[in-house]
């Protein structure tokens, strides 16, 4: 499992109540039955590219009445292996900015209403690809640069919200493995062992902005 289903652990265990996606309805299904309270999760299958999946997810928060906390985890990398920007397809690229850089604005707008009658958090999941340039990484990367861009003008526009982008750094996770077939991962840090760094942007006191979760272990440290 990834970051999100990571975090997701933690949160219920301390007691959150969670509305959340995965584009794999049986996976997600799974997933939900492996948490300590699989009630506390709200499960709403679907592509948060898709903007009637997008309303779902908004309907499901308005139900529960409160939002205090929004992560835009949902990423897709593209094409694996990558290909150089020069041949990267039009198509793959408006879809990998869809889903990695629209969507979480526009289920953001849905549901701002009610994050900013709680005072909320936005936590947008970033990459250190959106601020260095790999050879590769073009679609991926600039994806993730434009969702930085985003969150530092929302954090700017919403002073009463904090407002993060959140890179974990490499992870042993399903994307990094398209991003290199037959490279061994082993020795990178699962999800759940960046989950405590995330988790101060969750529940401290960080200033709006763009945090490395290695920063953050150092400060908890």
């Amino acid at each position: 499992m990834g970051l999100g289903f990571a975090l997701t652990g933690e949160l219920v265990a301390r007691g959150w109540r969670v509305v959340g996606d995965a584009r794999d309805a049986a996976r997600l299904t799974r997933a939900v039955q492996s948490l300590r309270d699989p009630e506390a999760f709200v499960a709403i299958p679907g592509d948060v590219a898709d903007p009637e999946h997008r309303r779902q997810l908004a309907d499901a928060v308005a139900g529960e009445g409160r939002l205090d906390l929004i992560v835009n985890n949902a990423s897709i990398l593209g094409p694996s292996p990558q290909p150089p920007l020069a041949g990267y397809p039009i198509a793959d690229l408006e879809h990998v900015f869809a889903v990695n850089a629209i969507a979480p604005l526009a289920l953001l707008q849905l549901v701002m209403p009610l994050l900013e009658r709680s005072g909320g958090r936005v936590i947008n999941v970033s990459s250190d690809a959106a601020v260095e340039a790999y050879a590769g990484w073009g679609g991926y990367g600039s994806a993730k640069g434009a969702l930085d861009q985003l969150t530092a003008v929302l954090a700017v526009e919403h002073h009463a919200l904090r407002v993060y982008a959140f890179d974990p750094g490499d992870m042993a996770t399903d994307l990094h493995r398209q991003a290199a077939p037959g490279e061994d991962i082993s020795g990178l840090p699962s999800p759940d062992e960046v989950v405590p760094a995330l988790m101060r942007l969750v529940t401290g006191d960080e200033p709006s902005g763009r945090h490395r979760a290695a920063d953050l272990a150092q400060v908890a440290a």
